[in-house]
């Protein structure tokens, strides 16, 4: 379904965006289990592989099983250290 992957892949850029208008470097997109999964079903199914994800837009993404359907698009130099560096969104509803 290329409009999901269009969407996500939209607003993944547009959270990387709307960080680096905020001073930060993203980096980094956390993304939950079952976001990672559709993602990679997406992706598959567009390009007829059956490949791991590695990357999205030119960042880094890590799993992190608690986001669940969730992906954070992060500056990982900054996570932590108050407030701003990570965007939240839904991937899957």
């Amino acid at each position: 379904m290329r409009g999901d992957l269009i969407r996500v892949l939209s607003t993944i850029e547009e959270k990387a965006n709307e960080l680096k208008l905020d001073g930060y470097e993203p980096d980094v997109v956390l993304l939950g289990k079952k976001a990672y999964e559709f993602i990679r079903e997406q992706l598959n199914e567009e390009f007829g592989d059956e490949e791991e994800v590695f990357e999205l837009s030119g960042l880094k993404i890590r799993v992190v099983e608690e986001l669940e359907g969730d992906a954070v698009v992060a500056d990982s130099k900054n996570l932590g250290l108050g407030p701003g560096g990570a965007k939240r969104f839904k991937v899957v509803l």
